[in-house]
């Protein structure tokens, strides 16, 4: 993910994050699935898949901490 799409997930609301998460969970799913069924040719897939998850619940939880200190932000 570059930094450009980083700085605008940043802008999404919690929800919206959330949502995203699981889009990627599923895709991240089905790229395992994929390699244990042998159709998955690009493994490199896997790993920006699992960072772009890692990366979304950052965000989730900046968003949640920042809400505790400053009410709904």
């Amino acid at each position: 993910m570059a930094k450009k799409d980083f700085e605008s997930l940043r802008e999404l609301t919690v929800q919206e994050l959330q949502q995203k998460a699981r889009d990627v969970k599923s895709e991240l799913f089905n790229l395992r699935f994929a390699l244990r069924t042998g159709h998955l040719t690009d493994f490199s897939k896997i790993r920006a898949m699992r960072r772009s998850y890692a990366q979304i619940q950052t965000i989730i939880s900046e968003k949640r901490i920042a809400e505790g200190e400053h009410g709904a932000a």
